[in-house]
């Protein structure tokens, strides 16, 4: 895994000063701490940072075609790059290394931006063809590995794998975007292909950007796959456990390759402990697993994680997380860049920490929720699509809306009596439901957490427009598909993705992540949904393939979050650094926020009235991101 930087003059002009572009590579050392280069030739600039995985002796970057006509800057894995050099090579292309990365070069020569869809992988790149005055930047399907770009004023284009990258290029204004600030409080991250500031964008996954020289200017990236949805042929029950276990060994037996130590992470969790399961079948070695554990009970896998070591005899590590582990709190908004709203980011950290110290390369079990309808959120959602389907939403609206209003909010009491929130669920559509059900802060928070003068600037923009636009270019209707739908693009990548990629490369670890193998996915999406929801039992295919696999107990168990106790600690040993920092001069200098209202989520949650946890975590991480990136 590696980082990537690049200065590019769309307007054409001598080279990029030699010292930013290396100070913009060396923004992202931790991506790549074994090797760094870069290349400069009139309007461009490429620079690599390093983490060696395979083709250790020859696989240094940038990296040249046979004439150094093209030139590539690559981030990532290409899984099925030996298949790919044997048919270059029959093409007539010859090879300097035994690289991944010199196969995406040959591709483009041989398919042009076609090279794309024979990729198999997660990567991030960018190439420049002299003879075709062209900069190709690609991201892969998934979004797995991330790639930010920025236009400034002058014509010159600046990418990176980090955020950080570009923001060590002086000329790029800071400036923070008002609609992602309402994104970042609707949904705990900023959604592609926004970032938090107003002049800096993700590619988002699955599309490739091309910029002529000459042109002056960028123009919109080309998508080039999306996950289908497509029926697949019907087929019995334990036709589809064989064939996705079948598929599910093959995308892991693939991700095996490596040159240097590799293992895999192991919560206890049916996904992770899937994983470990095909690696332990396909090594002849004990697989190195490891995995974090906490004091207290409810947050604690470690025991399930236990078991699948001692039944696939791993080589196992575990360290208990200290409970008041508040030293990544800072340390998190250097991290991502941009505000970041996922407490699981601070022990995710710490579990790529222990991995690291074993392994070079790291497999896990991410995906398996939005491919095969693991989270609650989606059992609950097609209930109330089958309650809304009864009225229309004319109807529905005034009359739920209304009943919504005057119930009254009992946290309190037993669940039967808490209709207050099914009133507010049937007066909504389906995107509004679902964005509900997601959100950190609902948009009565919202409404009530901006001033004045911010939300005059939104305009009226609303973050469920990011769900909406998704929602509106699904290839399927189903409500259970459509939200899974919804989740690979933005949870997953805004999220997901991106808390594992930033936590891994803070400390020089390659993850590698099978359940997101693009072809498996494509099978996976067309499954029935009654194959991945039965009743009320997510993954119910998946879970009745691994039972010859796995303990019953981790198969069938409830499911846990990768959670922290912040209620607790905004009550008791960070009680005054909350108060400070919500309250404090650094939020009220941006003019985004309601004091009084600020003073109210503090004070009802430190009084015990209510748990205003996760609102007072986004605002902490958002405070710690203005503090330390913006004006620090």
């Amino acid at each position: 895994m590696c980082g990537i930087v690049g200065i590019f003059d769309t307007r054409g002009g001598p080279e990029p000063n030699r010292a930013l572009l290396e100070k913009m590579n060396q923004t992202q050392f931790h991506r790549g701490p074994d090797e760094g280069g870069v290349h400069l030739e009139p309007s461009v600039g490429l620079g690599h940072r390093r983490l060696s995985i395979i083709d250790l002796a020859s696989g240094q970057q940038p990296l040249y075609n046979e004439d150094h006509s093209v030139v590539i800057v690559f981030n990532g894995e290409i899984y099925n790059f030996a298949e790919l050099a044997e048919e270059l090579k029959a093409a007539g292309h010859t090879f300097r290394t035994h690289s991944d990365t010199e196969v995406i070069v040959h591709g483009w020569e041989e398919w042009g931006e076609a090279c794309v869809e024979r990729l198999r992988g997660m990567f991030a790149f960018a190439i420049w063809d002299r003879n075709r005055k062209t900069l190709f930047l690609a991201r892969d399907r998934l979004g797995i590995k991330p790639l930010y770009y920025a236009l400034l004023d002058n014509g010159t284009l600046l990418f990176g794998s980090e955020l950080k990258a570009l923001l060590a290029h002086p000329d790029l204004p800071r400036e923070i975007e008002p609609h992602a600030i309402e994104d970042y409080f609707g949904l705990g991250y900023v959604p592609e292909p926004k970032t938090i500031l107003r002049h800096a964008r993700k590619l988002p996954p699955g599309y490739t950007l091309a910029v002529k020289l000459g042109e002056g200017r960028v123009g919109e990236p080309r998508q080039y796959w999306d996950v289908p949805f497509e029926p697949l042929p019907a087929m019995e029950l334990r036709e589809a456990q064989e064939e996705l276990i079948t598929r599910l060994r093959e995308a892991v037996r693939i991700r095996m390759i490596a040159e240097v130590p590799l293992g895999a992470f192991l919560s206890g969790g049916v996904d992770s402990s899937a994983v470990v399961a095909m690696m332990a079948m396909e090594s002849a070695d004990p697989v190195n697993t490891c995995s974090i554990s906490f004091g207290d009970p409810k947050f604690n896998e470690a025991q399930f994680a236990a078991k699948v070591a001692d039944h696939y005899r791993t080589d196992h590590r575990v360290e208990e997380v200290d409970p008041n582990d508040f030293d990544l709190i800072d340390r998190l908004a250097t991290l991502y860049d941009e505000p970041f709203a996922d407490s699981s980011a601070m022990p995710t950290y710490r579990v790529c920490e222990l991995a690291r110290k074993k392994v070079t390369v790291a497999l896990s079990g991410d995906g398996g929720d939005e491919n095969l309808a693991g989270y609650r959120r989606y059992r609950w959602h097609t209930y109330e699509e089958r309650m809304r389907s009864f009225l229309p939403l004319g109807l529905r609206r005034p009359l739920f809306g209304t009943l919504g209003r005057v119930y009254p909010k009992a946290d309190w009491a037993p669940k039967v009596f808490r209709a207050k929130s099914t009133f507010q669920a049937l007066a909504r559509d389906t995107v509004e439901g679902y964005f509900h059900s997601v959100s950190i802060l609902g948009d009565e928070l919202r409404a009530r957490l901006f001033s004045d003068d911010f939300r005059k600037q939104l305009a009226g923009y609303r973050a469920d427009e990011v769900l909406r636009a998704h929602a509106e270019r699904a290839p399927t209707d189903h409500p259970l598909s459509l939200v899974q739908y919804v989740d690979m693009k933005t949870y997953l990548v805004g999220d997901i993705l991106t808390k594992v990629d930033r936590a891994s490369m803070a400390h020089a670890l390659e993850v590698r992540v099978p359940i997101l193998d693009h072809k498996l996915m494509e099978w996976m999406s067309g499954l029935p949904p009654e194959m991945k929801l039965a009743g009320r039992e997510g993954k119910y295919l998946f879970k009745r393939a691994l039972e010859p696999y796995l303990p019953h107990d981790v198969l069938y168990r409830p499911k846990m979050g990768f959670s922290v106790p912040l209620a607790n600690w905004f009550r008791g040993p960070l009680r005054e650094r909350v108060r400070e920092a919500v309250l404090g001069e650094t939020l009220a200098a941006t003019g985004i926020f309601d004091r009084r209202f600020l003073q109210t989520l503090v004070d009802q949650h430190q009084s015990g009235r209510r748990d205003n946890s996760a609102s007072l975590w986004a605002i902490l991480m958002f405070e710690s991101f203005q503090r330390q990136v913006v004006t620090g």
